[in-house]
């Protein structure tokens, strides 16, 4: 049996906890991963297939119930925001959708308010007079002026404080603060709270810090003790981040599925673990189409391709 066929078998039957530990050494196994923000749209194409297809546009199939994207360390105001950004209004102009979670480090380098016209308004125009609207978290770097504060009253973010949740359809959304700084003694709590009043049948959390990282952070213990138990009790499908500036999906993780959509605006080298279903350090964001049963999910880059597509099912009761 290879050595790759038997590291599958033995992660298949290991709880979250275990496979943070094999993931971890697998890990750190890998070539040393580059801490520099790149500006340019510069694949690895080790980690890339050529499966690219071009964004679908197809009106005769079933309609999703919801649209929606997602995109993270945004705030910039450069050039690769604005390549992301300009792809993420070609994609509502085929299929139009309404809600962009924006997963934290909404501003940098240091959350400060009065740039918000350059990193945000200016970038996303298009789609804002369009009505679509961004459902945003805290970031590491957004919290570095008066705790984020004026971001969280900011209109734009429509926060309804530095974590709660809101519904779509059969979508029940959890915004979470994953700072450092954070009460974990009130806002875990709150969560719980919050997934076992729901009776939406999808469940999505979205937070800025990685959980499940095959890039420059690696994996967060903290936060994998935190959530995960959680996750894995009230069936949440999908936790959605930023931090690693790299697309990352992977497979689902005792009934979860983790997706990095971090550059939005710059780029580090993508790196694979036990668990990555695709990875690529490429300027882009995320697309999801959900249906009844199911989500499909989405990698696009900046020349308007699908560069990934995944399938996360609805979890039975």
């Amino acid at each position: 049996m290879s050595l790759k066929r038997r590291n599958f078998l033995v992660l298949s039957t290991l709880s979250g906890f275990g496979l943070a530990i094999l993931g971890k050494a697998l890990y750190n196994s890998k070539t040393a991963q580059s801490n520099n923000l790149n500006s340019t749209d510069s694949p690895n194409l080790a980690l890339e297939t050529a499966r690219s297809t071009e964004v679908p546009n197809n009106p005769g199939a079933e309609k999703p119930l919801l649209r929606f994207v997602s995109v993270a360390d945004t705030g910039t105001g450069a050039e690769g925001q604005y390549a992301v950004a300009k792809a993420m209004s070609a994609y509502h102009q085929l299929n139009p959708y309404d809600l962009v979670i924006l997963a934290g480090d909404n501003i940098y380098n240091n959350g400060e308010i009065e740039k918000i016209g350059a990193v945000f308004e200016q970038p996303y125009q298009v789609l804002l007079q369009q009505g679509v609207k961004f459902q945003a978290c805290l970031g590491n770097h957004d919290i570095r002026t008066n705790n984020g504060d004026a971001q969280v009253s900011y209109p734009g973010f429509n926060m309804q404080g530095r974590y709660y949740s809101f519904r779509r359809g059969e979508v029940q959304f959890f915004a979470l603060d994953t700072n450092d700084n954070q009460d974990w003694q009130l806002q875990l709590p709150w969560l719980e709270a919050e997934l076992a009043s729901s009776d939406a049948p999808w469940k999505v959390v979205f937070g800025h810090h990685q959980i499940y990282s095959s890039a420059h952070y690696g994996i967060n213990q903290a936060l994998i003790d935190k959530l995960t138990p959680l996750f894995q009790k009230y069936r949440v499908q999908l936790y959605i981040n930023g931090h690693d500036h790299v697309y990352e999906r992977t497979r689902p993780i005792n009934g979860t599925a983790y997706l990095i959509c971090g550059a939005g605006a710059g780029t580090r080298t993508a790196g694979r673990s036990a668990w990555t279903e695709y990875s690529a350090g490429r300027l882009s964001f995320a697309a999801y189409e959900l249906y009844h049963d199911h989500l499909v999910i989405k990698g696009i880059g900046t020349d308007n391709r699908v560069f990934d597509q995944g399938i996360i099912p609805r979890q039975s009761t």
